[in-house]
């Protein structure tokens, strides 16, 4: 470390994290207040330590040099792993999900954690095979890398989580160069497992009629003849390729291994994922179809900010907060009361600072003296800008609610802590963009 080192440091966007962590406090804060003015729990008191916290690592990290990690990323990454696994099998039930280790009423959330890890791992190995000519390694390395912890999460379980990693994936993977031919492969199948598994759901509790193929999506008998018949085709293609290396055979078989995919994960999806985690994605389609279940939140969150207006209701003036209309409040839904109580001006503030800290790390992405640094905060980027989206997003009623909370804001002691090491990081490769 350097004593200049301290002036190099990225004001911006550290000033921009630290206001959104304030901005977080003052709304854990509004959220305890009952009607009386009275404040029922000292959920902003934790928080107020783990900002505190959070920011002091922050600055070390800074001030330390990032390569260091390079060559224990590998320990780092597999020691979560093992973390990840323990959860799974000894960890603390917490809505739902065995996600939680800890002892009384301390706690922490090792996924939240896996995410910089794995960042990291990652960043690594696409370094390591950056001159490499073979895109499908690479491809296929990186999905090994991220589905790991992805998988495990996805056991405990905890979805909204697990799909953090894949906007990880797909932005590291597009900086690092690889094939964009792989890139849309994935993007296609994902999509195409969403849809598969999103319609036997929209038949049965949407529209209640039944339509023979969509009740095949839920026939085993029918996912097995149909992916046998797809890998037929696969094989054929492939075998057909390697013989005459014509360019139609590759296409043929790269959509038929898109489907077989697609397939064997939505079915997947339909036995792991829980009937309360399935009736959130029923609900975003229809939140009326269950509106004092699984749909409550949706139509309070809405409600919430709605009524704020342009300049909202005033600080600790709210009624879907204090009425407790809004169930995990200082959590999930922590925007909703913010854009209450401070209306579409301050969510506009909550949209410019977001906008401003990516602003930031994509200039400290084109910067970075390796592509090491780079890529450790094309992946930082991928989960804020995820973070941001699909909270904000589930917020408004426009995405399903995924349990994912918005950084910074949240209350969660190991998402405030993950997010401002993330920032130190980025101040760290920021601060030694001119020397290798």
């Amino acid at each position: 470390m350097r004593i200049h080192d301290i002036f190099e440091i990225d004001y911006a966007l550290l000033l921009s994290a630290i206001l959104l962590t304030v901005f977080g406090i003052l709304f854990i804060y509004s959220s305890s207040v009952t009607t009386l003015g009275v404040s029922v729990s000292n959920e902003y008191m934790r928080q107020i330590f783990w900002g505190v916290s959070g920011l002091v690592i922050a600055i070390v990290i800074a001030m330390l040099n990032y390569r260091r990690v390079y060559y224990v990323s590998s320990y780092l990454y597999l020691g979560t792993l093992v973390l990840l696994v323990y959860t799974c099998i000894f960890g603390r039930v917490v809505n739902g999900a065995r996600a939680w280790l800890g002892i009384g009423s301390f706690g922490i959330q090792p996924s939240e954690f896996a995410k910089l890890t794995t960042i990291i791992f990652l960043a690594r190995f696409l370094d390591s095979t950056k001159n490499s000519r073979n895109d499908a390694w690479r491809f296929f390395i990186s999905c090994v890398i991220v589905f790991a912890p992805m998988l495990i999460i996805l056991l405990q379980p905890d979805f909204g989580t697990s799909l953090v990693f894949i906007a990880i994936l797909f932005v590291m993977m597009f900086i690092s160069g690889v094939a964009v031919r792989y890139i849309v492969f994935l993007l296609l199948m994902i999509t195409l497992a969403g849809i598969l598994l999103v319609l036997p759901l929209w038949q049965t509790h949407i529209i209640r009629k039944t339509i023979p193929f969509l009740q095949m999506l839920s026939n085993v008998t029918f996912i097995i003849i149909t992916a046998g018949a797809l890998s037929i085709i696969f094989f054929i293609s492939v075998f057909g390729y390697m013989h005459d290396k014509k360019i139609y055979f590759y296409w043929i078989g790269y959509c038929a291994l898109i489907l077989i995919l697609a397939l064997c994960v939505s079915f997947a999806g339909q036995k792991v994922l829980k009937p309360y985690q399935l009736m959130r994605l029923i609900v975003f389609l229809d939140p009326e179809i269950d509106p004092r279940g699984s749909g409550w939140n949706i139509i309070q969150s809405i409600t919430a900010i709605g009524s704020g207006g342009m300049l909202g209701k005033g600080y600790l003036q709210g009624t879907q907060s204090h009425y407790r209309f809004l169930p995990q409040q200082s959590t999930d839904f922590i925007f909703s009361i913010y854009s209450e109580e401070w209306g579409f001006i301050g969510g506009m503030m909550v949209l410019t600072l977001f906008l401003l800290i990516i602003m930031r790390l994509v200039k400290i992405m084109k910067t970075a003296s390796d592509p090491f640094g780079c890529y450790i905060v094309a992946g930082l980027a991928g989960m804020y800008i995820f973070h941001f989206l699909v909270n904000v997003g589930m917020t408004m009623g426009i995405m399903p609610i995924t349990g994912i909370p918005l950084l910074f804001m949240s209350y969660g002691g190991s998402a405030l802590i993950t997010a401002m090491t993330g920032i130190g990081f980025a101040l760290s490769i920021h601060i030694r963009r001119f020397h290798y």
